[in-house]
């Protein structure tokens, strides 16, 4: 009875770890600029003056920047820009579209 109680009483503990918790606007920026993300068959870099690549089977070059609380990317040839929500835990990030689709990308250190 005892081990359980001290399992119950972790338990909550353990969960806010890995709690997502969401990014307003200066939070986003400090979370990508000058970073980069792992999705797992790609990646992305984040550059410092609103460059992004994204590396596949071929890199493609975009633009990224922070609109109001949302990560916004273009892509040419599309003039559009597209934001996201995001969400970070420790090691990662998740960008939310509209749709509710998720993306997940962890550091690369």
């Amino acid at each position: 009875m005892r081990v359980l109680a001290m399992v119950l009483a972790i338990w909550p503990m353990a969960g806010l770890a890995e709690d997502w918790r969401a990014l307003d606007g200066g939070a986003i920026k400090d979370a990508l600029e000058g970073r980069s993300l792992n999705y797992g068959d790609a990646s992305q870099n984040f550059e410092v003056g609103g460059l992004t690549v994204y590396f596949a089977d071929e890199p493609s070059s975009g633009q990224w920047r922070v609109e109001g609380q949302q990560f916004c990317s273009l892509w040419p040839p599309s003039d559009r820009w597209t934001c996201y929500d995001v969400e970070a835990k420790v090691g990662a990030v998740r960008f939310i579209g509209a749709d509710g689709s998720v993306t997940q990308g962890t550091y690369m250190e």
